[in-house]
């Protein structure tokens, strides 16, 4: 597949995500390797890593959850998380109010 990766992609299909992600995994190369050769973000290589494995983890399950089932699960902890910083931010600037601190 290297040699394959070689040129210049416009588009990262998921076959060719898939493709790099089995290679890091199998010790070929690393993610800062594969960021410099293609030019990627390390970061956004590690995200195509965390999808792969949802979805590995997903495909060994006994009953795998549908691709809908998947997302909504997703969507919920985001939405969580996004709750949780919400609450955090007006705590802070409450706190900031009542110690007499202004927003600059």
């Amino acid at each position: 597949m290297s040699t394959k990766m070689e040129d210049e992609f416009k588009r990262w299909t998921a076959k060719r995500k898939a493709a790099l992600v089995t290679e890091i995994i199998q010790g070929k190369t690393t993610i800062s390797e594969a960021s410099r050769s293609f030019d990627i973000p390390p970061s956004e290589i590690e995200e195509w890593i965390d999808e792969a494995k949802r979805g590995m983890e997903n495909a060994l399950r006994a009953k795998p959850l549908d691709i809908k089932e998947q997302y909504e699960r997703q969507l919920k902890e985001l939405q969580e998380a996004y709750g949780e910083a919400m609450l955090e931010l007006r705590a802070r600037k409450k706190l900031a109010s009542l110690l007499g601190e202004e927003d600059k």
